[in-house]
């Protein structure tokens, strides 16, 4: 018998975060927001249209989707990951790898 868990990000998810959760899912595949601590919100964008792009191009996308959110929100975002599946299935290989178990199973806060 398998034990599914659920990670343990999702109890820091708050009405604020779902909101950012929801604006982005209307663009892209797969977007997850959490507040970190009182002063942050991760975010975290997975979508096949960042294939090939960098850092810079995959921000430039979502950026101007965030702007639909209230000031406030935005300038809690203080991690913003833009990922493609592909890339997050490479597990340890990706140079990714380690913002998103980061992202998943967030250190404690000194906040």
């Amino acid at each position: 018998m398998t034990t599914a868990t659920t990670p343990r990000w999702h109890a820091m998810r708050t009405d604020e975060t779902r909101q950012v959760e929801e604006v982005l899912r209307k663009q892209f595949e797969t977007a997850d927001a959490y507040r970190y601590n009182s002063a942050s919100i991760r975010v975290r964008v997975i979508d096949p249209r960042f294939e090939g792009l960098s850092t810079e191009q995959r921000d430039a996308m979502v950026e101007p989707v965030l702007a639909q959110l209230p000031e406030r929100t935005q300038a809690d975002i203080i991690t913003l990951l833009a990922f493609t599946e592909s890339e997050v299935a490479q597990g340890p290989k990706f140079k990714g790898y380690g913002l998103n178990v980061e992202f998943d199973d967030p250190s404690p806060s000194i906040l």
